[in-house]
């Protein structure tokens, strides 16, 4: 059951071909800075966009394992005079990678206390022991609760909750049912987060970039009544993609003897100390607009006490937290989005792709600013993707005599989508520490999956908000 304990990396062999990969890294880096720097793009833009190209060969070939590679991403911007180190190196100690390593931490917890037991039993004993049925349930469940604890958090405990299990059922890295189960999940816990206000940090940057431009303050009422039932539609829509794609076998059952024993075994103290304290911490993330506390140190606040209760020790957290996942890998996500603000990358992109858009029909520039944003967050925090995007779309859409809502609804829901990229959202980076699937394969099922998923999100939320009288 202790399934924190071996945590993976898809293997790297430097093998003639995965050298000839970081060989078409380099040319395809040194084609696009040979090119014209275009007009309205800085030099250390081009710069930017060259690396990016490296980089991304290097994401779909893995011809590098991830956390070197975006560990490199950071040398590189500094070497190539793209940044300055003052800020480079603070990026890879985010308060969104203390938050990440702070729910790693409570997962180890959760599990070590045997609450993923209980949850595990939970749920087997209301879904059955078929493996593809307790999968649907499950991604439903995680999806819906992901709209009022946060993304991240709900994949923290699915994960604890289906790993040992996986491993029961004797589902091995890399397998294709093993895809199946750990992306379903992680794909359907970022969509859910879209649900409510407090579901991820892009909703509320979107509600306070609009509030802050137009005075219209978007209630968490408001938005719930807005995202959520969109976000439960698309949640089933997203499995069944994800599903298709791997065609799992839908015979297979977990064991018998996968059933945990916990319905007779008395609750202990360092269960109800556990289940008190993440309770507290999830108030904690609720009422963030009351006290201020960012998330990061509310987290770590959960784990700080819960090590000195005495219900976990350093040494557990130390061998059992995936710190390259948590630093290097999403630290080098934040320092290539923002590098890519400051080096006016993405203002020039957003400059080029809006102008198709403004002054046209309201769901054309509802589409740009979906694909845009969703292509943004592949790079980039979804967060500051919806910072760089609404204060360009939502004089569009004042000009256009359109409701400016529309617009940071969009960008907070469309921005959920961005499963391309381990650096994509913070469910990607924790869902990959474990080591059941690769980035290759994380792009690949991501493509199909966010297209669709964008198509019938775009379908859903004409005719509801239609409905609601947002839009006309």
């Amino acid at each position: 059951m202790d399934f924190l304990k071996q945590i993976s990396y898809p293997e790297t062999d430097f093998s003639d071909k995965k050298e000839y990969w970081l060989l078409l890294a380099l040319a395809a880096a040194v084609l696009v800075l040979s090119l014209p720097t275009p007009e309205g793009l800085t030099v250390t833009g081009h710069r930017f966009l060259a690396l990016l190209a490296g980089l991304v060969v290097i994401f779909l070939t893995e011809s590098l394992p991830l956390p070197i590679a975006m560990g490199g991403s950071g040398v590189m911007l500094s070497l190539m005079g793209i940044g300055e180190v003052d800020k480079i190196w603070p990026a890879y100690a985010h308060p969104v990678v203390f938050f990440v390593l702070g729910c790693l931490m409570l997962a180890t917890i959760v599990e070590q206390v045997g609450l993923s037991e209980r949850l595990g039993n939970f749920l087997l004993k209301y879904c059955g022991n078929n493996i593809v049925r307790f999968s649907f349930f499950s991604c439903m469940f995680l999806g819906f609760i992901s709209g009022f604890m946060h993304d991240v958090s709900s994949i923290t405990i699915g994960l604890v909750t289906i790993l040992p299990l996986m491993r029961a059922a004797r589902i091995k890295p890399g397998s294709s049912m093993g895809k199946f189960l750990v992306l379903s999940m992680t794909f359907c816990c970022s969509a859910g987060g879209m649900g409510t206000l407090v579901g991820g940090g892009r909703n509320m940057v979107a509600a306070a970039f609009l509030k802050d431009f137009t005075g219209i303050e978007i209630s968490f009422l408001d938005w719930l009544i807005h995202a959520m039932v969109p976000a439960l539609l698309t949640l089933p829509v997203i499995w069944s993609v994800v599903y298709l794609i791997f065609r799992p076998d839908t015979s297979v059952e977990f064991p018998k003897k996968v059933l945990m024993n916990t319905e007779n075994r008395k609750i202990s103290l360092s269960e109800i100390l556990t289940l008190v304290v993440i309770g507290l911490v999830f108030v904690g993330f609720l009422t963030g607009n009351m006290h201020g506390f960012d998330y990061s140190v509310i987290v770590f606040l959960g784990v700080f006490i819960l090590t000195v209760l005495g219900i976990t020790d350093w040494e557990d957290l130390n061998k059992k937290t995936a710190w390259p996942i948590a630093f290097l890998v999403f630290g080098g996500g934040i320092a290539l989005g923002r590098a890519m603000d400051y080096t006016g990358t993405a203002a020039f992109v957003a400059d080029i792709f809006f102008p198709f858009f403004s002054g046209r029909n309201f769901f054309l520039l509802i589409i740009g600013v979906a694909l845009l944003g969703t292509l943004f967050s592949e790079v980039m925090a979804n967060v500051a993707a919806a910072a760089l995007i609404i204060p360009i779309a939502i004089p569009i859409s004042l000009e256009m005599g359109l409701d400016p809502r529309v617009i940071a609804f969009s960008l907070g829901m469309f921005t959920s989508f961005a499963y391309l990229m381990v650096i994509g959202c913070p469910p990607n980076a924790i869902a990959y520490s474990f080591g059941y699937f690769k980035t290759s394969d994380l792009f690949k099922t991501g493509i199909i999956t966010e297209t669709v998923a964008i198509i019938f999100m775009l379908l859903v939320v004409w005719i509801w908000w239609s409905l609601l009288g947002t839009i006309n």
